[in-house]
């Protein structure tokens, strides 16, 4: 009903904000792929399902038919939509998995040698499951649709079923919630299958880059990959790369896996006065940084590249060997902060020093 010439209480600025950030923070059901947690079913045109999670500060958009990565991850600046991660321009059934915001790595992470190891003194051969690729990379979980098992308007907890799986026949949940600033991914897979294997995980998130991004993320060591992006040979982490401090990314291509990480990273925005800080419960990372693009990848995971190839084997270079019924569970977070002039400052007297 609506009533003629009432009155409309006028709202102070604080009162105004915070009813912005209260509307932002529950965002209506949309169609297609904006809708909520509250609401996920099949659409046309080819388009595939998210779920929104949201509170005051972060959103974030879930697809659980494309690997259940992430589509988007945004922090919530003033009423504005600032993204962390870079957002995927088209969501459909035909979306790439490389073009997402972020997506989880299981049973392993990045590329197999030869597409095979050995383990228990056999060999297991792992097929490429990735057109265009020489060797498997990542496992399957990215590239499968997860069941939605439980939704709320912060969380969301997938399950992806591979008891057929060879080699590996495991069962995977994959958990995304969001705790005031902090995104966090809980990943958690079993092993169903009769042998004994090495599984490792990790996540694979692409950040936003500008021209003044910069990474603290202090390693020891890292592995130096070939031309077949396979390690070569471990070495201590060079000063340019060290990272100990926050320190402008590489002008050059940088894809290698750094070794003794004390689990804890910050990614900087000077210029956009934001930062973010990841920790896992892992102690390596992979880093990538394509010259050129708007986007670098920072992946928390437990393994290098090829660990099961390794010289010593999986279980030396952080991969866990797990009998039928035993499980591996991991935990990412990240967390937005707003970074404030002084920080920006003090980034600039850095520069001119």
């Amino acid at each position: 009903m609506t009533v003629a010439n009432s009155a409309v209480p006028s709202s102070s600025p604080t009162q105004t904000r915070r009813a912005r950030l209260e509307a932002a923070a529950h965002p209506p059901v949309l169609a297609g792929p904006s809708t909520s947690a509250v609401a996920i079913g099949a659409s046309g045109a080819g388009e595939v399902d998210c779920l929104t999670l949201a509170n005051a500060h972060l959103r974030v958009d879930v697809a659980p038919h494309l690997g259940g990565g992430l589509t988007r991850f945004d922090w919530r600046s003033e009423g504005s939509l600032v993204p962390v991660f870079r957002r995927c321009r088209q969501v459909n059934g035909q979306t790439d998995a490389n073009e997402l915001a972020c997506y989880s790595l299981l049973p392993y992470s990045n590329r197999i040698g030869g597409g095979r190891f050995s383990v228990g003194g056999r060999t297991v051969a792992v097929p490429c499951n990735r057109a265009g690729e020489a060797l498997p990379i990542h496992g399957d979980g990215w590239l499968a649709s997860w069941q939605v098992a439980e939704t709320a308007r912060d969380s969301v907890r997938l399950t992806l079923d591979r008891s057929d799986g060879k080699p590996y026949a495991y069962r995977a949940t994959q958990s995304y919630a969001l705790d005031g600033p902090t995104l966090v991914i809980m990943l958690d897979i079993e092993n169903v299958g009769r042998d004994t294997l090495p599984f490792g995980l990790g996540v694979h998130p692409f950040l936003v880059r500008d021209g003044d991004t910069r990474l603290s993320a202090a390693a020891a060591g890292l592995w130096l990959s070939g031309d077949d992006w396979l390690p070569v040979r471990h070495v201590p982490a060079p000063p340019a790369w060290q990272f100990g401090v926050a320190y402008p990314l590489p002008g050059s291509l940088v894809n290698h896996a750094f070794t003794d990480w004390s689990g804890r990273a910050t990614v900087v925005w000077p210029k956009r006065r934001l930062s973010l800080t990841v920790s896992s419960s892992t102690d390596c990372y992979v880093l990538y940084t394509p010259p050129g693009e708007d986007f670098f990848c920072f992946e928390p995971v437990d393994h290098p590249i090829n660990a099961m190839n390794l010289p010593g084997g999986a279980a030396e270079h952080g991969m866990t060997m797990l009998a039928r019924g035993e499980r591996l569970s991991r935990t990412f977070r990240f967390t937005v902060e707003h970074t404030g002039l002084r920080a920006v400052a003090g980034g600039r007297s850095a520069r001119r020093q």
